[in-house]
């Protein structure tokens, strides 16, 4: 079984040629309440309320609900009954998927599982993860995987109970931590802390460009989506949704920060039928 965290990067896992399912797990677990562990139906239906509120509605709680659980019985069933290869990238929203489902595979006695994680591709700049791939630049990567091992489990463990619980101190130790057995978990973790709200501004790094690129004359929601992108530093973890929800924070401040005009008072946080070319924000 393969897992993997984007649905674009699973399409093209699923025609590379590969023996095998592809498996691509749905959550945001960088964000919203959860517990480090396994999870019980009481977490699964808070997480289901996050994630319908996170995209305003977009997704339905009950829906999110029974995917969530169905998500996590494959997962247990894989752990004793299937070899396992996990494709990830470097950035943020992967490296905190990556402890979670290590931590589970972890929980449940899983042995027999191997890790591709991918922060470059030749001729891909800037590279931001798996989804950028053809199923064949997908397939030629296979023989770099690499088993994991129990240090590798019992770090992941470390590092979901920190993304899991905020907790600052954790999270900053492991931002500076050196020789990490994930290697890619440290930067992932500095990136957590930057999203955190500034003292100063108030404000967290995606907020802050944003904000800056508004300024800058970039009224469109695209325009706004590719002077962020530019400014940011990759791998870029969000996408146009996680930015459009960023937006709708600055404008429900008091007092507001931008103002958006258009079909609506908020830019979509989900698949929708407005138009983004139609708004405009100042």
């Amino acid at each position: 079984m393969h897992i993997t965290s984007g649905d674009c990067a699973g399409k093209s896992l699923a025609k590379a040629g590969l023996p095998g399912e592809v498996f691509v797990w749905h959550d945001i677990l960088y964000d919203g309440h959860r517990q480090p562990g396994w999870p019980d139906d009481d977490v699964l239906h808070a997480r289901a309320q996050f994630l319908s509120q996170a995209t305003a509605g977009g997704l339905k709680a009950g829906p999110v609900f029974e995917t969530l659980k169905s998500q996590y019985r494959r997962l247990a069933e894989a752990a004793t009954q299937n070899h396992i290869v996990l494709w990830f990238d470097a950035c943020l929203f992967d490296q905190a998927m990556l402890a979670h489902i290590l931590a589970c595979l972890e929980f449940k006695g899983a042995t027999d599982t191997e890790l591709l994680c991918v922060d470059s591709f030749p001729g891909i700049s800037p590279f931001h993860g798996l989804g950028q791939l053809k199923p064949s630049q997908l397939s030629s990567l296979y023989d770099r995987k690499k088993p994991v091992g129990n240090a590798q489990f019992i770090f992941a463990t470390k590092a979901n109970r920190a993304f899991a619980t905020k907790d600052l101190a954790m999270l900053s130790k492991l931002s500076r931590l050196s020789g990490a057995p994930l290697p890619w978990m440290p930067a992932a973790a500095a990136r957590w802390l930057n999203e955190q709200p500034d003292p100063a501004t108030g404000l967290g790094k995606l907020e802050r460009l944003a904000l800056e690129a508004i300024r800058a004359g970039h009224k469109t929601p695209r325009a706004i989506f590719k002077a962020v992108s530019k400014a940011d530093t990759p791998p870029q973890f969000w996408g146009d949704t996680t930015l459009w929800a960023k937006i709708n924070a600055l404008a429900d401040r008091d007092p507001p920060m931008a103002r958006i005009e258009g079909p609506a008072k908020r830019l979509p946080q989900w698949e929708s039928a407005l138009d983004l070319d139609s708004f405009r924000i100042h």
